[in-house]
């Protein structure tokens, strides 16, 4: 229910109602938090690394935030993530390459 949703990501119902409804924009971090719990539900085993999907030389790994935490099959959770060899910047543009992405898609059903 919206006040289960609610509940759950820490926002007011009317918030939760404004989204659906498309009176407001889901912010960045209640969106990252609806990701995180849905890749939590759909979890795949074994999962999907982003440094074996990208082939990244151990130099840029090493630098990587997602290999530091050893969390390649959440990178598109972890800031500062190096996709494609450099940071994404903000999550909007980061989203907008993760979302194509198989370690994105392989934990996010779309």
């Amino acid at each position: 229910t919206q006040k289960q949703m609610a509940k759950l990501l820490g926002v007011s119902l009317k918030a939760v109602h404004s989204y659906e409804q498309g009176w407001r924009t889901v912010p960045p971090a209640v969106e990252r938090h609806v990701f995180f719990l849905v890749s939590l539900a759909h979890a795949v085993v074994p999962a999907t690394l982003c440094w074996d999907v990208r082939g990244c030389p151990p130099e840029r790994r090493a630098e990587c935030p997602a290999s530091q935490f050893e969390r390649g099959d959440i990178c598109w959770l972890v800031n500062g993530t190096f996709c494609n060899g450099s940071d994404l910047g903000s999550w909007e543009s980061k989203m907008t390459t993760c979302r194509s992405c198989p370690v994105f898609t392989s934990r996010i059903p779309l």
